[in-house]
């Protein structure tokens, strides 16, 4: 089968390896699409992900979907599509028993963090625990399938930020989770929203998802005080600062983008003199069940996939995905007319 190795930085190779047996409890996929998510562009053009350093080559993807190919156990027949939860749960820790995405040891799809490297789902094949399989219901493409996980990012966001029903929201930054974050705030209820970014490809891309207005951060002026929920998507310290400023009195900051490793200059003295609160969010739960029945429902999601690549362009689909003026989420479409054997 063909797979797509990272070797290291800007370095990313087709190969063919051996299609995989599935074992117990395994199930064999054949994959359709995998998006390209902000990690996979850390691993490909600099050859590690903050801490996570690429020591062996290394399949990204864990934006997945595609068809059961095998499985053994005759649960599923071959053909049903499906996407995929890609995290394989640690050790459960006094206190967080019912949030295992939090417990320590665990695996995730595509990640150096591991070693040996958890492989990710950029090949003809996969193989998967039968418990990370989600059923699509009837309808739901296999390219849309592919927004499950990261809108499952930008729900769980909105769950830690309490939910966004009948509120005020703001969201900083317009790339890809920011995207799916605001339209998925819009159809949980959401009173208004207004998205943020420095560029105006990605302002564009959510006006056309039908957020309430869009403002260019240096040109715009962020209003005070102005919103309950901030959903913080880019990670940056000055728009972290911004949401600061931006958020009411006693409201919720939930920081969905992930930031760097050590210290960070955020300015907390507003945070803390009008009792907002700034809440983590790592990855999700269980929410990628309401996303997938969200995509289900609602076309409008379609309008977030600006790119759709085959595995033999990979290089110039993780070019276009680094390119946030002109991409949102870019897909690459795994050898759909390749010899299956």
């Amino acid at each position: 089968m063909k797979a797509l190795f990272i070797h290291g930085r800007q370095d990313l190779r087709e190969a063919d390896v051996e299609i995989p047996e599935p074992g117990e409890g395994q199930v064999r996929l054949r994959m359709a699409f995998g998006g390209i998510c902000g990690s996979d562009l850390h691993y490909y053009h600099e050859g590690a992900n903050g801490a996570f350093v690429v020591r062996e080559p290394l399949i990204p993807g864990h934006e997945v979907s595609g068809v059961v190919d095998h499985d053994p156990a005759g649960r599923l027949a071959a053909g049903t599509p499906v996407t995929l939860h890609p995290a394989t749960f640690g050790d459960s820790q006094p206190g967080i028993e019912t949030q295992p995405h939090l417990w320590p040891n665990g695996a995730y799809l595509g990640s150096a963090s591991t070693w040996p490297h958890t492989q990710g789902g950029m090949s003809e094949y996969l193989l998967v625990d039968a418990g990370m399989i989600r059923v699509l219901p009837e309808g739901l493409s296999l390219q849309r399938a592919a927004l499950a996980e990261p809108l499952a990012v930008g729900l769980h966001g909105i769950n830690v930020a309490g939910g966004v029903e009948g509120k005020r929201v703001l969201v900083c930054g317009s790339g890809p989770i920011g995207l799916l974050a605001a339209a998925a705030a819009l159809a949980k209820g959401a009173a208004e929203v207004t998205a943020t970014d420095v560029l105006e490809g990605p302002l564009e891309r959510a006006r056309a998802l039908g957020v309430t207005r869009t403002l260019q951060i240096g040109t715009d002026e962020l209003p005070a005080e102005a919103f309950d929920v901030v959903l913080e998507c880019s990670g940056v310290p000055a728009s972290i600062d911004g949401a600061i400023a931006a958020v009411r009195r006693a409201g919720v900051i939930a920081q969905i983008g992930m930031m760097g490793s050590g210290p960070q200059p955020v300015s907390l003295a507003a945070l803390i003199a009008k009792e907002a609160q700034l809440r983590g969010c790592f990855r999700f739960n269980q929410e990628i069940d309401e996303a997938i029945a969200l995509l289900a429902a609602d076309a409008r999601f379609d309008r977030v996939i600006t790119h759709v690549l085959p595995a033999t362009d990979a290089e110039a689909a993780f070019a276009a995905a680094k390119d946030s003026q002109a991409s949102g989420k870019v897909l690459v479409e795994l050898w759909p007319d390749h010899d299956r054997h």
